[in-house]
């Protein structure tokens, strides 16, 4: 066994500890050892479970394992997507679209070619009506974007959705999205989509270029330590919002209610300060930290009620996506908190008026 590995996987198990979770450990059998490095980034481990299949572990935390991913991807893409009316295509004018060509799509503001149009048609989405400094320019086809990610696992749920126009990716590690195709390719099959565009390199920095340019911000990032720390922040929902257009929808990884129940009510704190629309949601997990992880859910339309989802999808729909865990009943179930949660919410809100 390499002399790295070595310390993370001890007489055929793999055993994860951590300082934000003390006191308890995760263990899972070893089969085999399949890949071992340090990126620039972090440390990369990869290997075949016993019961879990192959199992991706960054700087010793399980990232996913092929036996229980889906319920996470799943949910932190379709909440969002499903509680957003189906964006409006609308033609842009024959003069721009002649400059561009038929081939996949660049970053917003790149320049890079886009995918043919299609005709416009009925859609329950109100246009809003356009702010002045965008009223020389056409509106942007709808758009995803997706920070984190490398497994490709929201990359999988995402391009699934037939009004998804496009996706751009930043994900900051390439040597992550290079082991999960060759050890992971259930899910890093969306990476052959013809919707995509990847940008490896800083999301804040993307966004920060790219401002009033997505419909929906999917934050798919690992847990508060070292440089995933500043995700968790004031500072990068206001980033998020100002990517965001006017009815914009952003869902992030929101950490665990048993174990970081301070942090979530910090963090929807300052959401409520950012977005008239800020809600909680969960789904459980076997292998992450207590079975369970969360969503932050933010909004810019004060309209939006992420607890009922706006695209309800037919059993022949969660069929068709090959959906296991998503559905629109447990759309509305990950909203019911258990009481010590939901007081803390109240106790938000509560804080808020006083304010």
């Amino acid at each position: 066994m390499e002399r790295g590995a070595a310390a993370l996987i001890r007489e055929g198990w793999f055993r994860e500890t951590c300082r934000l979770w003390p006191g308890q450990a995760m263990s899972l059998q070893v089969e085999e050892l399949l890949h071992h490095q340090r990126s620039r980034y972090q440390e990369i481990l990869v290997f075949r479970s016993t019961t879990y299949g192959n199992v991706l572990v960054l700087d010793g935390v399980i990232q996913c394992t092929e036996r229980d991913e889906f319920s996470y991807q799943e949910m932190i893409a379709n909440l969002p997507l499903c509680s957003h009316p189906d964006p409006r295509k609308v033609s842009r004018p024959r003069a721009l679209a002649a400059s561009r060509t038929p081939t996949s799509p660049g970053p917003v503001g790149s320049g890079a070619p886009a995918p043919p149009r299609t005709p416009p048609r009925a859609s329950p989405r109100r246009l809003a009506a356009p702010r002045p400094a965008y009223t020389s320019f056409p509106p942007l086809p709808p758009q995803v974007l997706i920070i984190g990610g490398g497994d490709g696992g929201v990359l999988r749920e995402v391009v699934k959705h037939p009004t998804v126009e496009s996706v751009v990716q930043c994900e900051i590690d390439e040597d992550v999205i290079q082991v999960s195709k060759k050890y992971l390719p259930g899910m890093a099959v969306g990476y052959s989509s013809a919707k995509l565009t990847l940008h490896v390199g800083d999301g804040f920095e993307f966004m920060k270029q790219n401002q009033e340019a997505f419909d929906v911000i999917i934050t798919d990032s690992s847990d508060p330590m070292g440089p995933a720390e500043s995700l968790f922040k004031e500072s990068y929902y206001q980033l998020m919002k100002t990517a965001l257009r006017e009815d914009g929808i952003l869902c992030c990884q929101g950490e665990c209610q048993w174990l970081h129940l301070d942090l979530i009510k910090e963090m929807r704190q300052f959401c409520k300060s950012l977005f008239p629309v800020v809600e909680y949601a969960y789904c459980t997990i076997p292998t992450y930290p207590s079975g369970q992880i969360g969503f932050m859910l933010c909004s810019k339309n004060p309209n939006t009620n992420f607890r009922e989802p706006v695209q309800q999808l037919s059993q022949q729909q969660v069929e068709e996506r090959s959906l296991k865990y998503y559905n629109s009943d447990i759309h509305r179930a990950a909203f019911i908190l258990p009481e010590f949660a939901r007081k803390v919410s109240r106790a938000v809100l509560l804080l808020l008026q006083q304010m």
